[in-house]
């Protein structure tokens, strides 16, 4: 009997991802697993984002759940291993699916989920763009859970007494939807997609002045970590690659739609070489450039 139980669970582990989490400490209390700078495929299996928890006393606080259930079954064991604690909630940042896809995880453990209103017009897929790219053992168990708990423009929490603010960005940025997330007492923000590191951002679901305008605030806050979607980089300035890329960006692309040239040129002359070696380069820079065009080009009629 006990060798059949021992057949049973050497088949089931064959059956799953082991995604090697390793969490990494950023301040007392605070730890991350600081996802690959790499596209989501069936290497990866979707470990391409950020997924940080916070010890606020007597629970966690989890601040974006990960890509699969199989991913935040193997985070959860890991926080467990520092601090046997429950989670008081789940904050989803904003809603691409490499963010928020272990909520169906959590749901056993009757989690309470933050995400924005746009979680609400969000529709239930037949196929994930993460299902679609990674392998079918990874994304095993995996369903699509929405968070419940809505935020509008703003909620604050009261967590064994520490507040967290959750804002919601109300404006275009990254993408429609976007939360920060403000703690404090810990000095921390948790930005999710709106800063980047180690990887070019993404525009494409996005408005590059809305962008940089909340940028711009999130910097201005005084904070001594800034934590964002995706990279390790978790200092005060954690902001200063996005905002300086999108910025150069930005100013490229509108002196070209100033001086009257066409979506193609523009597309073809913004090549910004200094980037040329950052991860995702050669896949987004041109997006972002005609994304940027089509947005400026609709500012200035």
């Amino acid at each position: 009997m006990k060798s059949f139980l021992l057949s049973i669970l050497l088949v089931n582990s064959l059956l799953c991802f082991d995604y090697k989490l390793q969490p990494k400490e950023v301040s007392k209390d605070i730890y991350c697993f600081f996802g690959l700078a790499q596209v989501m495929d069936k290497r990866n299996n979707g470990n391409m984002s950020n997924s940080c928890f916070v010890n606020m006393g007597t629970s966690y606080l989890v601040i974006d759940s990960g890509p699969t259930f199989q991913f935040a079954e193997q985070a959860y064991a890991q926080m467990q291993k520092i601090n046997n604690l429950p989670i008081s909630y789940i904050i989803d940042t904003h809603i691409h699916d490499d963010h928020w896809l272990g909520n169906s995880y959590y749901k056993t453990l009757h989690v309470k989920m933050i995400g924005s209103t746009a979680f609400k017009e969000l529709p239930i897929l037949e196929r994930t763009r993460m299902q679609r790219r990674i392998s079918k053992e990874a994304y095993k168990k995996t369903t699509q859970i929405f968070p419940t708990i809505l935020v509008d423009k703003e909620k604050i929490l009261i967590i064994d007494g520490k507040r967290v603010d959750i804002k919601s960005v109300n404006h275009k940025a990254h993408t429609n939807s976007d939360l920060y997330v403000y703690i404090p007492s810990k000095q921390v923000v948790f930005a999710g997609d709106l800063v980047f590191n180690e990887r070019l951002p993404s525009l494409r679901d996005g408005d590059i002045t809305g962008w940089l305008k909340i940028l711009k605030k999130i910097k201005s806050m005084n904070v001594k970590y800034i934590i964002g979607g995706h990279g390790d980089v978790v200092s005060n300035d954690a902001v200063d690659f996005t905002y300086g890329y999108l910025k150069e960006l930005r100013d490229d692309v509108k002196k070209m739609l100033d001086d009257g040239e066409d979506i193609a040129d523009v597309v073809n002359a913004v090549v910004m070489p200094e980037y040329k070696n950052i991860p995702f380069y050669n896949s987004i820079q041109r997006q972002n450039v005609e994304t940027a065009y089509r947005t400026l080009e609709w500012e200035n009629e």
